[in-house]
């Protein structure tokens, strides 16, 4: 496996699919763009690759979806970041992302996560820069969950090394789950074109994992229980994660999942680019949180 001289990592929003299990409420619009209290769900993973400083990043959607997110999101260049619009004709696995992404990853490493991801917790940036300086290999989290047969599952030995990651097994050999977000090498690409589909007919994210893992270059890093890891895959998700984030904003009055909060405290806008973003939700209790920072 040859190695490309090391880049600046880029991102990947995986946001494709038919959201079939949310239906009938995405049968006209994408999973990624419902709701999650008071933002679109779309800016909670975004914002995740922000905070590990990466500012040049893919979003990969559906040819129909395309409009909606490019309304959305626009270009980046509100965030100081700059957004690639990629195409999924059809959702053919996790694994497929790489292979989409080549050209725009152009050999760099990159940091994917899945678009129905929300991440919070204290000391979050602080992991996502500690992943991103790993620069061989790739690196995923592990979090501990009661219902480990939905996710990709790790199993570890009797020394407590991950030794296989198993994709939604029947009998799970820990509760911990592999998280939606994976800092993979420039090699991810290549690795992919490798992966065969499974009985389930996809390129799964498991056997691209696994080849890191083969090769001794794959770590793991556990969220410990300061960490809150949801996913939206269904209706009661998708509501406990609304509830999650409300009432967060309430008792703190903060706000997570905020791009122009991070792109702010990154650098990467002024304060008058945020007061100017802050009348475009003037009628929101958004604007006023960006109003408040601006003015701080």
């Amino acid at each position: 496996m040859t190695h490309p001289s090391p880049q600046s990592r880029k991102g990947i929003v995986l946001a494709g699919g038919t959201g079939s299990r949310l239906y009938p409420i995405t049968l006209g619009v994408s999973k990624q763009l419902l709701p999650i209290y008071d933002k679109p769900m779309i800016y909670y993973p975004l914002t995740v690759l922000m905070l590990a400083g990466i500012r040049e990043i893919a979003m990969i959607t559906t040819p129909q979806d395309r409009p909606q997110f490019e309304r959305t999101l626009g270009d980046g260049s509100q965030w100081g970041i700059t957004l690639t619009y990629i195409e999924q004709a059809s959702p053919d696995g996790l694994a497929q992302a790489y292979l989409l992404a080549e050209d725009f990853l152009d050999g760099a490493s990159s940091a994917m996560i899945l678009g129905d991801n929300i991440y919070f917790g204290h000391g979050l940036r602080d992991l996502l820069q500690s992943a991103d300086q790993v620069t061989q290999g790739g690196v995923v989290f592990g979090y501990h969950v009661v219902d480990p047969e939905h996710y990709g599952v790790l199993d570890f030995d009797a020394q407590g090394q991950v030794k296989a990651i198993v994709e939604k097994p029947t009998t799970p050999p820990s509760n911990y789950a592999v998280t939606g977000l994976y800092f993979l090498d420039g090699t991810a690409s290549q690795r992919a074109r490798s992966v065969t589909p499974s009985a389930r007919g996809e390129l799964e994210i498991a056997t691209l994992l696994d080849s890191y893992l083969q090769d001794g270059h794959l770590q793991v890093q556990q969220m410990g229980r300061g960490f809150a890891w949801l996913d939206t895959g269904t209706h009661a998700s998708l509501l406990d994660a609304g509830n999650f984030v409300r009432t967060l904003n309430n008792r703190q009055g903060l706000q997570t999942g905020s791009p122009d909060e991070v792109a702010f405290d990154n650098g990467w806008i002024d304060r008058a680019a945020l007061a100017a973003r802050s009348k475009i939700f003037a009628k929101t209790t958004y604007g006023d949180y960006l109003f408040k920072l601006a003015q701080e």
